[in-house]
């Protein structure tokens, strides 16, 4: 699949983790205040076709153990949300270079052949552009950012919680401004059951990890 990747990132990240094609992630979750769940097991359906750099950094960290023992640090009803570690650091401080490692924002959208970076559609002028990976469904995984920082992407990680009907494809605030790169594809419903709190006992990637290249755990531990 890697091989047949249909096109090349930016040159300026073509060094950073990539997933060039599909994977599939298991996130474990033990459930601290509901009676009637004690533990959740969510599959995730990464996309790297449409989002490489982005699904290619998480599954990256995914690898590092990152996600391992932290907490869900926010559950509002629209979404649930994850990934800022201990400390000052509001992202991932990649050990090689005791910096934050970011990510560009990362929007493919049809009829084009490779995504757009580092600017939202609406500041691109694409107002009717069509997204490729929409906000559209519960259980939408996607890359949270500073609101007025398109590139302050990190560690950070979010599921909407919203039904599509209230969130349509390509008419809400969302789609063009975050970079979606997966689906939760079992156990969706579950989400909702999330609160702040609650832990992420592990996250494993159960196919697809030979998609990854330019893997930066291996490299850093």
């Amino acid at each position: 699949m890697v091989d047949g990747f249909p096109y090349d990132v930016p040159e300026e990240y073509r060094n950073m983790p990539l997933l060039k094609g599909r994977a599939t992630v298991d996130m474990k979750v033990k459930i601290k205040d509901n009676p009637n769940l004690e533990d959740c097991l969510f599959r995730i359906v990464l996309d790297g076709y449409n989002a490489p750099l982005t699904a290619g950094n998480f599954v990256d960290l995914v690898e590092r153990h990152f996600y391992d023992g932290m907490e869900i640090q926010r559950s509002d009803g629209f979404v649930v949300q994850t990934g800022d570690p201990e400390g000052p650091a509001e992202g991932f401080i990649d050990p090689s270079t005791e910096k934050v490692r970011t990510v560009p924002l990362e929007i493919m959208v049809e009829g084009k052949k490779t995504p757009f970076y580092g600017s939202t559609l609406e500041e691109l002028g694409l107002y009717k552009a069509q997204v490729m990976l929409p906000f559209n469904a519960f259980g939408t995984m996607a890359m949270a950012r500073e609101e007025f920082e398109n590139d302050s992407g990190s560690s950070q990680v979010f599921w909407l919680l919203k039904e599509s009907e209230l969130t349509p494809s390509n008419s809400n605030i969302l789609d063009g401004r975050y970079a979606v790169f997966g689906y939760v594809t079992q156990n969706e419903d579950f989400l909702a059951d999330l609160k702040v709190g609650d832990v992420i006992e592990s996250i494993q990637v159960v196919s697809g990890l030979d998609n990854l290249v330019n893997p930066s755990y291996k490299i850093a531990g």
